[in-house]
């Protein structure tokens, strides 16, 4: 069928999709779309854990704390509160779903939690299984969406762009009324009418170069909100991790900053520790920090990577707490129990997205967002680790329980068209969309990297201003395909991390200009795009 009616569209199936699914369908049918494979997500790739106040010793307080330090200024304390306070009750909801966490051997970690401890972090408040947390939160969840009937899910789809009033020339406020799909594996265009529409698509890493990201992280939700007309805001505060593996089979494998929190010490090829120059805290310093340290020192040094040191911990410990970890390195012939492991940034995690309040709400009516798709102000600019899936189960929730009362009232639309496709035909030139790939995730590497000049990121818009125009005469002329659309989601996504850099005038958290070194009170806010 290629038209589908639905009360709930879900564009998106890690931890943030999944949990509005499971929540909408208590009452209501959902449709949940997902580009490949639902375990293809950001969800799934999560090493560290979780972070909640569970010990007895630590506090919502401290918690709130940690993530206004990390966020530098700019978080928004009271959502901060808001997601800090519901953190114990999403992790009963976890265990109740089938999640299985680390449990201590002893009784000092309250709840009987193994915790750990990460960058940032006052307190071991970390929940995890084993380095592999997020791939147990999505096997849970999944497990249950699958078993409820209410619940269809389309996997091998993918959003081509969101269906609005105001593009229907409808009366009243712009209000979200579904989304066309590509079914992948036919190439059509479904047409999904919905009476409130999640995203919940996850990051934009593809955008850049090097990513820890899975390769569908390329941005569609901010992407298909912005062409919509949805507020975006401080896409500038792109967090790179510290530590992904440095080797060339590896694709920017993870290194959990987890392992830090268990002492591991970032060091030259030399062994000389660094960290202690940078920051109080070493190498349990904020992400931003250790991020242009690294930075800084390979270009010191004229090196290829820095390495992290675990060897003061026996093989017995390493291969029981990181066992992902351990079988990876050992894979590429690291031993990490007595040498150091070679590691070097790359993107991670947007701080920005689509602009939303603590129910998920965007401006546009009947659309909502969660997980890393949306910019709720938890994170300010820049993450405290192990926030994001506390983020993405906490306003996921509150997304879909609003929704309710929301698609009760919702009015209803006039019939809503089916996709066209009138006088385009097949590409003969993919070469174009190769290319183009190619030359956003470069530019945006190394123009709009760790380390910005006005200079560079100028350049890095006038680049993709071209690119644009190009995509934009393609995908009028030709069939949309995976490729085409997430090409054209990437250059959207990359030219609004571009603009908003160029929008701040100062360095606060990720984002760090050679032009405006320090940090401005007056330019301490957010940074809104929106299209007109």
């Amino acid at each position: 069928m290629d038209t589908v009616h639905t009360d709930y569209l879900v564009i998106g199936s890690g931890l943030a999709g999944l949990n509005f699914a499971l929540f909408a369908a208590e009452q209501s049918d959902v449709v949940l779309v997902t580009k490949r494979e639902p375990t293809d997500c950001a969800t799934a790739w999560a090493q560290g854990g979780i972070a909640s106040v569970t010990a007895t010793d630590d506090t919502f307080a401290e918690h709130v704390e940690d993530t206004l330090t990390a966020g530098a200024g700019l978080c928004k304390e009271n959502i901060a509160r808001l997601c800090v306070e519901a953190g114990p009750r999403v992790i009963e909801r976890l265990d109740q779903l089938g999640v299985e966490f680390d449990r201590s051997e002893t009784e000092a970690d309250g709840g009987g939690y193994d915790l750990g401890r990460e960058g940032g972090h006052s307190k071991r408040r970390i929940l995890h299984a084993a380095d592999f947390t997020g791939r147990e939160i999505e096997r849970a969840l999944l497990h249950r969406v699958q078993k409820t009937p209410r619940i269809q899910l389309m996997a091998q789809s993918m959003g081509v762009d969101l269906i609005t009033s105001q593009k229907l020339g409808l009366p009243g406020p712009n209000r979200c009324l579904g989304a066309y799909v590509l079914d992948r594996k036919t190439g059509r265009v479904r047409l999904i009418v919905a009476k409130a529409t999640l995203l919940a698509t996850g990051g934009v890493g593809k955008v850049y170069l090097y990513t820890s990201n899975p390769d569908v992280a390329t941005g569609d939700g901010i992407a298909m909100a912005y062409r919509a007309g949805a507020k975006v805001a401080n896409m500038e505060f792109i967090q790179f991790h510290p530590t992904c593996l440095y080797h060339p089979q590896a694709k920017s494998f993870l290194i959990s900053e987890a392992l830090r929190g268990e002492g591991g010490i970032l060091q030259t090829k030399a062994g000389v520790a660094f960290m202690p120059k940078y920051h109080a805290l070493k190498d349990l310093a904020p992400r931003d920090i250790v991020a242009r340290a690294i930075d800084s020192e390979i270009k010191a040094a004229g090196a290829d990577c820095v390495y992290l040191d675990m060897t003061h911990h026996t093989r017995e410990f390493l291969e029981q707490r990181f066992p992902n970890i351990f079988a990876r390195c050992t894979l590429y012939g690291i031993d990490m129990s007595k040498e150091g492991i070679p590691v070097v940034p790359a993107e991670h995690y947007v701080c920005g997205g689509v602009l939303s309040d603590e129910d998920g709400r965007t401006n546009i009516d009947g659309l909502y967002v969660a997980g890393e798709t949306a910019c709720t102000g938890l994170h300010g600019a820049n993450r405290l680790a192990s926030n994001s899936l506390l983020e993405a189960a906490v306003f996921s929730e509150r997304a879909a329980k609003h929704a309710k009362g929301y698609i009760a009232s919702a009015r209803n639309e006039p019939k809503v068209p089916a996709w066209e496709e009138r006088g385009v035909v097949d590409s003969d030139e993919m070469v174009i969309v190769s290319h183009n790939w190619d030359e956003i995730r470069s530019t945006m590497w190394n123009y709009v990297g760790i380390v910005r000049t006005t200079k560079r990121l100028q350049r890095a818009k006038a680049r993709l201003d071209l690119v644009k125009d190009e995509i934009r005469e393609y995908y009028w002329n030709f069939k949309v395909t995976s490729d085409l659309l997430e090409l054209r989601n990437i250059a959207d996504v990359g030219d609004l991390i571009i603009r908003s850099a160029l929008m701040r005038k100062e360095s606060r958290g990720l984002h760090y200009t050679r032009d405006f070194p320090d940090a401005v009170p007056s330019e301490c806010h957010d940074t809104v795009l929106s299209r007109e």
